[in-house]
């Protein structure tokens, strides 16, 4: 006798064999067909029983693979079921969780979640979604984004409800931490972008070094804790330019510190941006160094390299220390221009290729072309001067007329009619230490004429 599933399917037969008594009748096969019907039903439902529960097991595995919390609760508020990942945010055991009310569960600084799952009882209620919210586990304070759902049957009937709990505290951590190297707006936009941008990548930036100059022996005056304290009061100040520009913080190293324009977000005018900060950290020094000299203590002096390039950017470092930093001849360049400012008696010193891009009007000279390591061709070197006061730097346009009228000269070889010309701005400013500077180098080619 077939046995046939409820698709007309045969899946098995039943068979009967040597009856005592006599030969098969009608009446047996009936009686074998009416077995082998309930045979069917009892593999139907076998087979369904299977199914539901490899459903099931299927079900409770995405739940326990899951990095959210996901809590049940029956029709009378109690917590049905909680998955590993529910006990691990909230720093629960099974023993602590299930059978409880949400009263019983949600008490003190969580107390509020009650009245919202208490809302979902409602009939026709819908699901509320909060974000960033905040909720407790064992005295840590956690920021969460929370789901809540009602659960109901197919036939409209109330089962009970479903919370979902996602942990953001070590996302939050991550902003605030970023939020120390770069400006907030930014650290959200690097979050959101995520492995897109934190990973390698070929980007035009602007790169900015500083460093205070002659800061061993400012060391060696402090001593330890008054090295630290200089060290504090001026980061706070520099980092704060850097940020109010939408700079990131690369790295401090040792007094000095790296910064670039345009990543890990471009905003188009990045070279201004960085030209704006430089300015106002030698505005910033100036007003720090006069508070120094008020409590008695020697004013700092440093310089600031500035180089627009492209660059490599992204994480880089071994699997247990990343840092996110730029590569490239582009940085080379830059703190190569922040050490020149020792040799030109200058504060800030930017390349040709910042200056070329800058879209705003500086107070600026040129003053050197210069070949640097691993370049063949010089690369034009400018002053930036737009920080200064009629007091620090008096008769400016004058001056940086002059001087250009007298660097034309040099380079021609006309060294008599250059000295005129650089004589003429230190006659109005005559501390313009860069204009002495040529004026000597003039003199020496004179005595000793370039071969060819």
């Amino acid at each position: 006798m077939p046995v046939v599933n409820k698709h007309g399917k045969c899946i098995g037969v039943t068979q009967a064999l040597n009856k005592r008594g006599g030969p098969f009748t009608a009446e047996d096969e009936a009686r074998l067909k009416a077995f082998t019907a309930q045979v069917s039903i009892a593999l139907e439902n076998a087979k369904l029983f299977d199914d539901v529960q490899n459903m099931k097991n299927y079900n409770q595995s995405m739940l326990e693979s899951m990095s959210n919390g996901v809590i049940t609760l029956t029709d009378d508020g109690r917590i049905h079921t909680c998955n590993a990942a529910g006990y691990r945010i909230l720093k629960s055991r099974e023993t602590d969780v299930l059978g409880k009310t949400t009263a019983e569960f949600f008490t003190g600084a969580n107390a509020w979640l009650v009245p919202r799952l208490a809302a979902l009882e409602v009939a026709g209620a819908k699901g509320d979604v909060l974000m960033d919210a905040e909720m407790e586990a064992r005295g840590e304070k956690l920021s969460v984004n929370l789901a809540m759902q009602p659960l109901i049957s197919l036939k409209g009937k109330r089962l009970g409800s479903l919370l979902m709990i996602e942990n953001i505290s070590s996302e939050k951590r991550m902003k605030s931490t970023m939020a120390r190297y770069m400006d907030p707006g930014l650290a959200d936009q690097l979050l959101a972008a995520g492995g897109e941008v934190r990973g390698g990548q070929s980007v035009e930036a602007t790169m900015l070094f500083s460093d205070i100059r002659a800061f061993t022996t400012l060391t060696e005056e402090l001593g330890a804790q008054g090295t630290v304290a200089l060290l504090n009061e001026y980061f706070t100040l520099m980092v704060q330019c850097i940020t109010d520009e939408g700079g990131m913080l690369d790295k401090f190293i040792g007094d000095a510190m790296m910064a670039e324009f345009g990543i890990p977000v471009a905003h188009g005018d990045d070279p201004d941006r960085a030209m704006r900060a430089a300015i106002k950290m030698i505005t910033e020094l100036r007003a720090l160094n006069l508070r120094r000299q008020a409590r008695g203590q020697k004013p700092i002096a440093m310089g600031i390299g500035l180089n627009t390039d492209m660059v490599i950017s992204g994480n880089s470092g071994s699997p247990k220390r990343m840092d996110y930093t730029v590569i490239g001849d582009g940085v080379n360049l830059a703190s190569r221009l922040e050490s020149a400012c020792k040799e030109y008696s200058a504060q800030i010193l930017c390349s040709e290729f910042t200056y070329r891009k800058l879209k705003g009007t500086y107070r600026m000279r040129d003053i050197d072309r210069v070949i640097v390591k691993g370049k063949t061709e010089p690369i034009g070197v400018y002053e930036v001067l737009d920080f200064h006061t009629e007091d620090s730097f008096p008769h400016l346009p004058e001056v940086i007329n002059h001087f250009r009228d007298g660097l034309g000269y040099y380079r021609k070889g006309e060294f008599e009619r250059a000295i005129k010309q650089f004589n003429e701005a230190l006659a109005r400013h005559p501390t313009d230490k860069l204009s002495a500077t040529y004026v000597s180098r003039c003199e020496y080619l004179l005595a000793h004429p370039p071969e060819g």
